[in-house]
């Protein structure tokens, strides 16, 4: 049943957000050339690895400038880019990666792979025992204050007692917050 409504909703936003993602991709050509889209090596359901897509915020060659981890103010990040980052409209191309099965709309944040080793094996076992989201119950909760620690909790808390109810309500949160002061 999950499965059926990531597929569902994830089209209908598709549709309803093409207009968003070609004008997106638009800004970002014009500002910075291609690609448009950035795709980084991810883990998801089973601690199997898959390509997550997300709009390019930032310089092209920003990897050879700077940290792995962006920070406030971060020089490599575009002006686009800080629009996108803000409204969270470059994280929207997942909405793909919910169509292929690597994601679904409500779940842990998909880690780096080598994130692995910030956990523990039980810990770590559990949370790659759902697909990542593209929302999760730390990201409606917790906002962008949230401790590693606290983010995890919720994290666990999430996969312990996921329903299509709670994914409903998260996603109604995400979508408040959203609509509100912004994403963080």
């Amino acid at each position: 049943m999950k499965r059926l409504f990531d597929v569902v909703v994830a089209l209908f936003a598709l549709v309803l957000l093409s207009p968003l993602l070609l004008g997106a991709a638009l800004a970002i050509v014009l500002e910075s050339g291609r690609p448009v889209l950035f795709r980084q090596q991810r883990v998801g359901l089973g601690g199997r690895t898959f390509e997550m897509l997300k709009f390019r915020s930032m310089v092209t060659d920003a990897a050879a400038r700077g940290p792995h981890f962006t920070s406030d103010g971060d020089p490599r990040i575009t002006r686009v880019g800080r629009f996108l980052r803000r409204s969270s409209i470059d994280e929207l191309p997942q909405l793909f990666n919910v169509l292929r099965g690597d994601m679904s709309l409500v779940g842990p944040r998909p880690d780096l792979p080598v994130q692995a080793r910030d956990y523990r094996p039980e810990d770590w076992a559990l949370r790659c025992s759902v697909r990542p989201g593209l929302t999760g119950l730390a990201q409606a909760t917790l906002r962008s204050q949230a401790t590693p620690e606290q983010r995890l909790a919720a994290d666990l808390a999430y996969v312990q007692r996921a329903t299509l109810a709670a994914d409903l309500r998260i996603l109604l949160l995400t979508l408040r917050r959203l609509g509100g002061a912004g994403a963080n």
